[in-house]
């Protein structure tokens, strides 16, 4: 199967991002501004007011009024719906915030979708899985999520599929790319913990599929230009567990090994609830597409961990720094560089 498309489609646009406080929305905002300025818009929430960025404005998911002016105003013709409360204890201590913003602000959303015909891609999560069984979920296993974030999620999923049959709906895992704020998603978290030597402490029976930023962009303007409806998951190829992922960034970034530790999900404590292996199989998207979609993170299979102390062996030839880390883990040096880039034809 080829590796992915060579000519990337136009969505329709005007095009709405939401959620661009996120890491998925944060990097689709500045792909799709770069390609198409000035029709562009992407919303955040009022209290992220951190986030300053070419085409952000601000408006609550809940916000039924706001939104319906800021459609009315702009005339979407396509949305990629990155929003959603994803802190996970937060949602536990407070279901009903959870429910208002990845719930009710769906149900918002669709009311202004639906009646103008925007095409809708919406983002789910591999946490509407429990991971109680040796993950590679596919699409047509039951959801049985552990967090008042998967049970939200996957209200979310119900709600889209009974209002809009067309929206295309992905289940991603952990995108990987750089945050707004400098310490949120996975890769700024933990290397924010290391730079100022704060101890990280990862479980090791905790397993996701991570995707580069990049290849999301590349997948969302296809599927916001194409047909595609339905659920499909939309993992990376390569497995990794928490604790694996920060040896990654603890070594590419050339951080204090020491600060990096290891646990059990089952010392975590009640609040929140971990999942375990929640890895998925995306082959039906890549069967629908005609190519593979992602590259596997990190790309490098030199920057694989192989045991738990990996992370501690530093080759003389292996630049470990922070700029380092951003050229290969943020930044997907294979579309970097135009390597592997096959036609469809």
């Amino acid at each position: 199967m080829l590796r992915r498309a060579h000519l990337i489609p136009d969505p329709p646009l005007p095009l709405l991002i939401t959620g661009i406080a996120g890491v998925a929305g944060y990097n689709a905002l500045a792909y799709f501004h770069a390609r198409y300025p000035g029709r562009v818009v992407g919303i955040r929430q009022q209290d992220s007011d951190y986030l300053v960025a070419p085409g952000a404005v601000a408006c609550n998911a809940e916000d039924r009024r706001g939104l319906a002016e800021l459609f009315e105003r702009h005339q979407f013709a396509s949305v990629l719906n990155c929003a959603g409360n994803c802190a996970l204890k937060p949602c536990e201590l407070d279901p009903a915030l959870a429910w208002r913003i990845n719930v009710e602000g769906i149900r918002n959303l669709l009311s202004q979708t639906v009646p103008r015909g925007a095409r809708l891609v919406h983002l789910s999560v591999d946490l509407v899985y429990s991971g109680r069984r040796w993950g590679g979920y596919r699409e047509e296993e039951r959801p049985d999520p552990v967090t008042v974030y998967g049970k939200t999620m996957v209200a979310a999923e119900r709600i889209i599929r009974q209002t809009d049959p067309d929206a295309c709906l992905l289940r991603i895992s952990l995108p990987m790319g750089v945050s707004p704020n400098g310490h949120a998603g996975a890769i700024d978290w933990i290397a924010s913990r290391f730079r100022r030597s704060l101890p990280a402490t990862l479980y090791f029976d905790e397993i996701r599929t991570p995707t580069y930023t990049d290849c999301m962009n590349e997948l969302f303007a296809v599927l916001l230009a194409g047909r595609l409806s339905g659920i499909y998951h939309a993992g990376g190829p390569r497995r990794l567990s928490l604790y694996e992922i920060a040896q990654v960034i603890n070594r590419a970034g050339g951080y204090d090994p020491d600060r990096l530790m290891t646990i059990p999900r089952m010392v975590a404590g009640p609040i929140p609830p971990r999942a375990g292996d929640v890895t998925m199989d995306s082959t039906k998207l890549a069967e629908a597409l005609g190519y593979e979609p992602f590259d596997p993170w990190p790309l490098d299979d030199a920057l694989v961990p192989t045991d738990r102390d990996w992370h501690r062996r530093r080759p003389a030839d292996e630049p470990g720094s922070p700029e380092y880390l951003h050229r290969v883990l943020c930044v997907n040096p294979a579309r970097a560089t135009g390597e592997g880039f096959s036609s469809l034809g």
